[in-house]
């Protein structure tokens, strides 16, 4: 295009030094003549024809060369926005694949990280509960076992039995009270908590031993006890004298007997510094304390608690109740420390889960200007495509429409 317009304006200033040059020659040619003038005004116009005729030839010429040469600058121009049409929209899809895929990905990572907390905090509460759990079956095994033997001691209670008769003699009146003695002490306490015919340091065995916490310890129990002089205080033939004889050596018997449990079964380092002395009637129990309080005064002297099945029963089950209260003690012991580990962990996950938050967020953030930058390259795509190309007839320049800045 530059050297087609250089052409023109070559031939142009040629034709305006020939037109100098003839009116110059003119100028100095009238002083000779009007035949000269009318010669050269003949001559000037056949110049001038002629002139015309080949100026008119060259532009002819030049507009066939300048379309010519805008045809094929369109072509070109065509040809080149269609490449680059189809470059773009290969860009646009390849990016919107990588745009789902890094999507698709960043969602995978996220649900597996998500199901990697969830796993291990269900796993550390499955760790608790069981535990828990653990600790309630135990409370709820205790409880049955007490509403088993309550049940047990009201059938036991319910029977009906001659005690004059089982108590007879010596040997039958020791084994009944131990028999009491197992049946209460089996019915209330779990088997680690007594030990029937336990043995101490001394030699002497003892029909029953209680495993106490500290500071009580072991508990003694002896279920012998001398009745000889009490069934002679209630004899039908038995007069005044007679039964308060037997009543002297009742208080004696009991006397005696409180001095042997406390020398035979409370010993320092080793027992409780007291022993129980089972009665195992309560009709006897109530005779002792109703009618010699003093023995009972010398019993609590000597550290000796004298019992009746009731008030054993009532023993037992404090006794039951202050080793639940340790086995709870201890079940809570490991319940905090479950809880504490726990809590621990949520602490870990809360923070853990605080950084997925932000990092879900600055992956939102980012996807967000990821679409903007895509609007902006749509945009781009549409204006590319609606674009007209316009060239201006003045400088026969080609623009193409400016790209907004973004």
């Amino acid at each position: 295009m530059a050297e087609l317009a250089l052409a023109v304006a070559l031939v142009a200033l040629v034709a305006l030094v020939a037109v100098a040059l003839v009116l110059w020659r003119l100028r100095r040619g009238v002083r000779a003549g009007d035949a000269l003038e009318k010669s050269l005004e003949e001559k000037h116009r056949a110049m001038l024809a002629d002139l015309h005729g080949g100026l008119s030839g060259q532009a002819d010429r030049l507009n066939t060369s300048l379309a010519e040469s805008t045809d094929r600058l369109r072509g070109a121009i065509g040809e080149e926005l269609r490449q680059t049409r189809e470059t773009l929209h290969a860009l646009q899809l390849a990016l919107g694949a990588n745009l789902s895929e890094t999507a698709e990905k960043l969602n995978v990572r996220i649900d597996a990280r998500l199901d990697a907390i969830s796993t291990r905090v269900n796993e550390r509460l499955d760790e608790g509960f069981k535990k828990t759990n653990e600790t309630f079956v135990n409370v709820m095994q205790r409880l049955a076992t007490i509403d088993e033997a309550q049940k047990k001691i009201e059938t036991l209670t319910g029977s009906v039995v001659s005690l004059q008769d089982l108590l007879g003699n010596k040997q039958s009146r020791g084994a009944f009270g131990e028999v009491q003695l197992e049946a209460l002490v089996r019915n209330v306490l779990s088997p680690d908590a007594f030990e029937f015919q336990y043995t101490l340091s001394n030699g002497t065995r003892v029909d029953c031993a209680l495993r106490l916490p500290d500071p009580t310890g072991l508990v003694c129990v002896d279920s012998k006890f001398p009745l000889t002089n009490y069934h002679r205080m209630f004899e039908p033939g038995a007069n005044e004298v007679d039964r308060s004889l037997a009543q002297r050596q009742f208080r004696a018997d009991v006397r005696k007997h409180v001095d042997d449990i406390a020398k035979k079964y409370i010993l320092p380092n080793e027992t409780s510094d007291g022993a129980v002395m089972f009665v195992p009637a309560e009709a006897v129990f109530a005779e002792i304390h109703a009618y010699h309080a003093e023995v009972v005064d010398y019993a609590n002297q000597k550290r000796v608690w004298i019992v009746s099945p009731t008030t054993l029963m009532a023993v037992l089950n404090t006794a039951r109740a202050v080793l639940k209260d340790v086995e709870t003690r201890k079940q809570i012991h490991v319940i905090k420390e479950a809880l504490a580990r726990l809590a621990v962990e949520f602490g870990r996950f809360d923070e853990r889960l605080r950084d997925l938050a932000r990092h879900v967020r600055q992956a939102h953030e980012d996807v967000e200007k990821i679409q903007v930058t895509g609007g902006k390259i749509s945009q781009q795509f549409q204006r590319i495509e609606s674009a007209e190309l316009d060239e201006p007839a003045a400088d026969n320049v080609v623009r193409l429409p400016e790209e907004r800045k973004s």
